[in-house]
Parts: structure tokens; sequence; C-alpha cells
């Protein structure tokens, strides 16, 4: 039996990923595609009518209503060989599934209506034509950008921020307005796309193409070559971090007197014991991309090892607040100044 999942397992990961065979219908994905076309329903929005589909990740080619769902979200082997690889799979879960959906459908609608091309849109967003930064800037907790997305994705670029905010503005039992009260440029942005789409409803769209990219049933490549990039790519741990592992973990010398008396258990192991959770949340609330967290989390176990750190069994949850904190600072210093010190 053993050797028979193994063989399935090989084959699955070096087979061509078209070859999976891999498609919406009969999944879990359909129903969860009837739910958020039942928001749009229920808000008027039938003109539009997306395409939806299986690529390697979530988007949406520029000036098409076709909306592209990460392949590996239909079944749930390769859910989980993407989590155990990747790290962090963007749509976990049925809410956060609707959460990415309503987020490309943003995008459906200004491609469909060109609504980059509305002077007020422009005001509000800014030029469709500034340039896609992928390891942007943020600005945590901005009071010009609404939040929908982990890692503070409005502030991308004016496609991406006007998404987040047609997300916020159609996602049911929600009142956007009582929650960005205070928040005065996010608001002024919600209140136009309410505007908008009130005047769009019974307006046939402009663009109507529906071409894909990247469709899953022409991915010649196999898993493998898919998550090679991710599992090769490791950031450059920055030297000068070695007093700060030494503030949060023991020196182990084989003895539990050099432990204070306490059960003693390697660095590494706490690392890798918390590190989805870890990633994730550092995503969510820093802007920090998981694989960079990844491997900066993997370069601090090495040099934790390296240097025969070990920590207290019995302090473990005050050794993971340490932990936690000190990989945060590091996040959050990158996100704003392109580098883990100064």
């Amino acid at each position: 039996m053993e050797a028979a999942a193994f063989h399935e397992a090989a084959t699955l990961s070096s087979a061509p990923i078209r070859a999976l065979n891999l498609s919406i219908s009969g999944t879990w994905l359909e129903p969860v595609i009837q739910e958020l076309l039942g928001e749009l329903q229920r808000l008027g929005i039938v003109r539009v009518r997306p395409r939806f589909y299986l690529s390697t990740e979530w988007g949406v080619p520029f000036n098409t209503i076709a909306v592209a769902i990460p392949f590996y979200l239909a079944r749930p082997e390769l859910i989980a060989l993407h989590k155990k690889r990747a790290g962090h799979v963007e749509g976990f879960d049925r809410s956060d599934i609707l959460r990415y959906l309503r987020h490309e459908v943003g995008h459906v609608v200004n491609y469909a209506y060109r609504l980059y091309d509305d002077p007020a849109w422009v005001k509000l967003f800014g030029p469709i034509t500034r340039p896609y930064q992928e390891d942007y800037r943020v600005e945590p907790f901005s009071r010009r950008y609404v939040r929908h997305l982990p890692g503070w994705y409005a502030q991308r670029h004016p496609d991406e921020d006007w998404s987040e905010t047609f997300a916020v503005w159609m996602t049911p039992n929600t009142d956007w307005r009582v929650d960005y009260s205070h928040w005065p440029e996010a608001l002024a942005k919600l209140e136009y796309c309410d505007r908008c789409m009130a005047t769009l409803r019974d307006r046939d769209p402009i663009v109507t193409s529906a071409e894909l990219d990247e469709d899953v049933n022409e991915l010649e490549y196999s898993l493998d070559k898919y998550y090679e990039a991710m599992e090769t790519a490791k950031s450059e741990l920055p030297p000068g971090l070695d007093a700060m592992l030494n503030t949060i973990f023991y020196e182990s010398a084989g003895s539990e007197e050099d432990g204070h008396g306490l059960e003693q258990a390697a660095a590494s192991a706490l690392m890798h014991k918390i590190e989805a959770e870890l990633v994730a949340n550092i995503y969510h609330w820093t802007g920090h991309f998981p694989e960079r967290t990844r491997s900066l989390l993997r370069g601090l176990s090495e040099r934790a090892d390296a240097l025969h750190k070990t920590y207290s069994i019995q302090e473990e949850f005050k050794t993971i607040i340490a932990l936690t904190a000190f990989v945060t600072a590091l996040a959050m210093n990158y996100v704003r100044c392109g580098s883990y010190l100064p």
C-alpha cells in the first residue's frame, strides 16, 4: 500500500499539469462560484458574465472578463501538496475563496466598462499605466486604502486599489460606511464605487473578451517544475542577527543545568512547528510575502542550529511570543525599507 501511494505521489508530481485533467466542474469550487454569482445578482450586476477557469494563480488578464483560479484548488491532494511545498494557500476555505473571487470580479468590472479611463477613477485611484511592482512598499494601516486581501494589497497598484475597494463594497453583511467612517480617502473610493455601480447596472459591458492566460489544460510543465522556483529561491540572511537569536534562545551544551534546569529542545524545531501560522499571519498584518517569510524563517533556523540554540519546553509560549515579535519586526523593516536591517 505504501509503495503504491509513493508511486501515485511521484506520478502526480512528475506528469505534465495538463495531464491531470483538472476542471472546475464537479469540484467544491463550483458551488462557491455560484454563491459569488448570486451575490452579483442581488447587487444587480447581471450584464457582465465572468468566465472562470483554472490557471497557475489568481488573476484576470488585462481587458478580459476571464477569472483565473489557481489549479491546485480543484483537488484536495493538490491543496495539501501546495501547502507543503509553497507554505501558503490563497483560498484555504470557502470564505477565503469568496474573498479572492470578489477581488477578481473587481478587475472584471474595471476592464468590462473601462473604468480606468474615467477621470474621476484616475483622480481617486491613480493612472492604470503606473508601473506594476511585484515587490511593493506599503504603509501599514494607511487610511487611504481599504483592507480586504492580506498584505495591504490595495497599495500595490491603482488597479488593485479599485479591486479591493469593489470587493469591500460587494461583501455581504458589511457596513462599509460605518467601517470606514474615519478613513475619509478610503470612504471616498467606496462612495465612488457605489455611485458607479448604480449607473452601470443597466449598461452592457464594453469589453467582453474572455481570452485565457495559462489555461491549466495547456500547461506542459510538471508540478515539480512549478514548485521548483519557490523552493530554490532563498533570501539572503542579513549578518548581525546572532545577538538577537541569543536573546531568544539558549545555547545547548548537553545538560539541563545549562538550560537553567529546564527540559530543552532545538530552536529550529520550534521554528518549524509554528512556520505555517507565522508565515500566514505576518503576511496578513505586514504585507511581507509568505515565500519571503518562509525563507527568512528557514534561514534563521539554520543559523540557530549552527549556534546550537535551544529553548525551554516549559517556556514554549513565552519563546513563541518573542520569536514572533522578532520575525515580525524584521518583516516590517523589509516592507518599509527594502531590507531586514538598516
